[in-house]
């Protein structure tokens, strides 16, 4: 049995890996789906939440569950969060999926991966929304991703203001990516309209990273489950057998 531990990202929470937790314990796996802090319905102030409280929080679950070995599946702003925890505790992390997702760099932030242009905006928008990035409309969210109305409008009932310094802080890590065991899902149907960014694109090279590619758009959580999870379960596989250590129960 592998636990996997599985990062939201923007505006989501664990609620959105659904469709992939039941199939990866159909297969006989641990899943542990994380709603972040500030990404809540219950969460009263969300602007003040950090990337570093994030990072603490998911660090907090493997610590907690007694998690080693665990492949870490992250999407979107959530590659930031995973690429953090494996820095500071590469003992637990087998291996890191990232879903479409930022890759966090030392002293970067997510917004850093946009033109100076969108970077700008992207701050207005938050200021404008009491530090918050509201997320986008129901259209927005469906237009060329592989989804249906409804999940779109599903997605969007359950997306909520996603904290601005979280997406703003920078990333303090020890050690580059490059160094990291890692897949990159690239989502054809867009997000990265037909490319991806060029920090990305050098981690090709690098020994311990893999590429895959779906035929699909953002969210592939909710428009192609079934070819996600046999990815992550194939991913699985590849690592190896986890040590005796994966999972500690009381």
């Amino acid at each position: 049995m592998r636990s996997y531990v599985l990062i939201p990202g923007l505006w989501a929470g664990a609620w959105i890996w659904q469709r992939v937790e039941r199939q990866l314990r159909a297969a006989g796996h641990r899943t542990l789906a994380v709603t972040l802090p500030g990404l809540s319905f219950s969460d009263a102030d969300e602007k003040n939440i950090t990337l570093a409280d994030h990072v603490d929080d998911a660090l907090s679950l493997l610590i907690e569950e007694g998690l080693n070995d665990v492949i870490l599946v992250a999407h979107d702003y959530g590659g930031i969060v995973a690429g953090s925890v494996v820095d500071r505790a590469p003992e637990r992390v087998a291996h890191t999926v990232y879903v479409e997702a930022f890759v966090a760099h030392d002293g970067k932030s997510m917004l850093d991966a946009f033109p100076d242009s969108l970077r700008a905006e992207e701050m207005r928008v938050i200021d404008d929304n009491d530090g918050r990035l509201p997320p986008p409309p129901v259209a927005a969210i469906a237009a060329g991703q592989d989804l249906s109305l409804r999940d779109a409008r599903w997605l969007r009932r359950r997306c909520v203001g996603h904290p601005g310094r979280s997406i703003s802080d920078p990333a303090i890590l020890t050690r580059p990516p490059a160094t990291h065991s890692a897949t990159y899902v690239i989502c054809e149907k867009d997000h990265f309209e037909g490319s991806i960014g060029d920090d990305i694109n050098r981690l090709r090279d690098e020994p311990g990273w893999t590429f895959r590619t779906l035929q699909t758009g953002r969210w592939p959580m909710l428009s192609s489950p079934a070819e996600l999870s046999e990815l992550l379960l194939e991913v699985d596989r590849r690592v190896g057998v986890p040590s005796a250590g994966t999972a500690a129960f009381d």
